[in-house]
């Protein structure tokens, strides 16, 4: 049976050796990629900066805005980090990522090098689970002028300086005030971002497909100020009361440095990011699996 995917784009880190001791390169590990999806009858192209990292020739190269506008699908090796990156910037065209795990974790990263062939062939031919991943759309006003605008797929977070003492930020969702927090910061996470920097902070995991976010404060002055689960919010609004060199950051990705007074909003995207993964995946294997659940257990 033919792919069901004929203009794939193939995404990739570049600079480091793979993950684990193993001896191959990325650029080999492309390069691998390429040979299968052209057994495959596929055509590939290469996204911009990998062409450039890895030295590939002999590919068409495009932009995320050509890839969008050209591709069915994207094939990413790498790690979450880059999953995001491009998952995000892929949304507003509607195509899909499938991730290779070249990286230490791998929760949307899912298929492993040692099975690239044997786990992407059925996919090709239609054989996926597919996940769609809300995203958040927040933007920085100052003196009612937005001054940064970014889309987010784990989460927004709002870091005091790095030489400073807490911040102060006053919380409203859906025009309701919820609390004046006073903490190292803030963080507004996805179901997707539940297991990044939320989680270490202490936030709860949630299902990816659920229609809600996670409010977690980071090292709260207050003990009882705990995470809040909220039920898919129309706006949150994080005003910056108190704090020097404060800062907001958008996946990790992108930083805009916070004035006092400065209003931070989040509202959900009107895109989705949509990750495939090989037939009967499950989120719960995965936390299993990264989370190192039940070892020991006979």
């Amino acid at each position: 049976m033919k792919s069901q995917f004929r203009h794939i784009a193939l995404i990739g880190k570049y600079h480091q050796p793979v993950a684990g001791g193993q001896q191959a390169s990325s650029r080999q590990v492309l390069e691998r990629v390429i040979h299968f999806l052209h057994a495959q009858g596929c055509d590939v192209v290469l996204e911009k900066e990998t062409a450039a990292g890895s030295g590939i020739t002999g590919h068409q190269v495009l932009d995320v805005e050509g890839m969008g506008r050209e591709c069915d699908l994207a094939l990413v090796v790498g790690g979450d980090g880059t999953m995001l990156g491009f998952g995000r910037q892929l949304a507003p065209y509607g195509v899909p990522l499938i991730g290779i795990n070249q990286g230490r974790l791998g929760f949307i990263t899912d298929i492993p090098l040692n099975k690239i062939e044997e786990t992407l062939k059925p996919m090709l031919r239609g054989e996926y689970e597919v996940d769609d991943r809300a995203m958040m759309h927040a933007k920085v006003w100052r003196d009612g002028h937005c001054v940064f605008d970014a889309q987010a797929l784990n989460d927004v977070v709002v870091n005091r300086g790095a030489t400073s003492g807490m911040v102060e930020l006053r919380v409203e969702v859906d025009g309701q005030f919820v609390a004046t927090q006073r903490a190292d910061g803030l963080i507004i996470a996805t179901p997707t971002g539940s297991t990044a920097y939320s989680l270490s902070a202490g936030g709860p995991l949630l299902y990816p497909s659920l229609p809600s976010w996670v409010m977690v404060p980071i090292a709260p002055h207050t003990l009882s100020n705990r995470p809040l689960v909220l039920a898919d919010p129309g706006e949150i609004v994080i005003d910056l009361v108190s704090g020097r060199d404060a800062s907001a950051n958008f996946d990790m990705q992108s930083l805009a440095s916070l004035l006092l007074g400065d209003r931070i909003t989040v509202k959900r995207s009107q895109h989705r990011a949509r990750f495939l993964h090989p037939r009967g995946w499950s989120y719960y294997d995965t936390l299993r699996k990264k989370l190192h659940w039940n070892e020991g257990v006979a």
